[in-house]
């Protein structure tokens, strides 16, 4: 059987193990029920999330012309600290703008290759937490926008990271942290604004996720380069999937590709 679409980033489902989802066209495939079988990827084309065009992908699965348009790929997008929605100063798109900064927002702390602050809509919890491959998660403070979340998280990050290091997570060279502990002594350096949305009574959240063998040395497959791989699927962390040989392909990082995947046996 082979299924044709363009890649989107896989929906999840945080059950005793994380389940996994690949959506290509009108095929929906558990992921999970994958592990232990030899796949095939190729290339067929490029389809940007936006015009559907056959353009080169640029960023987050849009090509740059619409890359540099959309309201949805906003600068305010990887930097919250820049919503101006609250003061009803548009971006791109205000009604948009509104329509995703003007809602509930997390700072949270989670530990994936390592302690790590982020931000994230109320509503994509744990979702958010899965993508980044974190095996345990907390929240630390619950804003009504995205620009106090953001704020807030420019101000933690002098003290604790807002990065993952992809390739630990991976190896999940991780050690356990007692983030109650870490959320107790970054609330001295939450700014006053957000102060009184500090979150004290949330307890951490463990996940789990499908892994039967973790790679030693991680190497990212550049699928348009290669145009095809083979390979036996053995894992599958944040939006990674690992295969024996080590090989590890980021479906979130590939939006936008039109490719075609095969199950070659097993």
């Amino acid at each position: 059987m082979i299924y044709q679409g363009v890649l989107k980033k896989m929906p999840t489902e945080n059950l005793e193990t994380v389940q996994y989802y690949l959506e290509l066209g009108s095929d929906f495939l558990n992921m999970n029920q994958l592990l232990e079988k030899n796949l095939e990827l190729n290339f067929v084309h490029y389809q940007c999330l936006s015009c559907g065009l056959d353009k080169e992908i640029y960023r987050q699965g849009f090509c740059k012309s619409c890359f540099f348009d959309i309201p949805s790929a906003g600068d305010w997008i990887m930097r919250p600290e820049l919503s101006t929605a609250h003061l009803g100063i548009a971006d791109r798109d205000l009604d948009y703008e509104k329509s995703v900064q003007l809602q509930p927002h997390i700072v949270y702390l989670a530990n994936s290759s390592n302690v790590k602050v982020g931000v994230t809509r109320k509503s994509q919890i744990p979702t958010r937490w899965i993508d980044q491959g974190a095996h345990e998660a907390l929240e630390i403070v619950e804003v009504p926008n995205r620009y106090l979340a953001g704020v807030t998280e420019v101000a933690l990050k002098e003290f604790v990271a807002d990065k993952t290091n992809w390739r630990t997570m991976l190896k999940n060279e991780i050690e356990d942290v007692d983030l109650l502990a870490w959320r107790q002594k970054l609330k001295a350096h939450i700014p006053q604004e957000a102060l009184p949305y500090f979150i004290d009574n949330q307890k951490e959240t463990e996940l789990h996720f499908p892994v039967n063998k973790y790679p030693k040395k991680p190497k990212s497959l550049n699928l348009v380069k290669s145009q095809s791989f083979q390979g036996k699927l053995v894992g599958i962390k944040g939006q990674y999937l690992i295969f024996e040989d080590e090989t590890v392909f980021n479906i979130r990082a590939n939006e936008g590709l039109f490719v075609s995947l095969s199950i070659v046996s097993g």
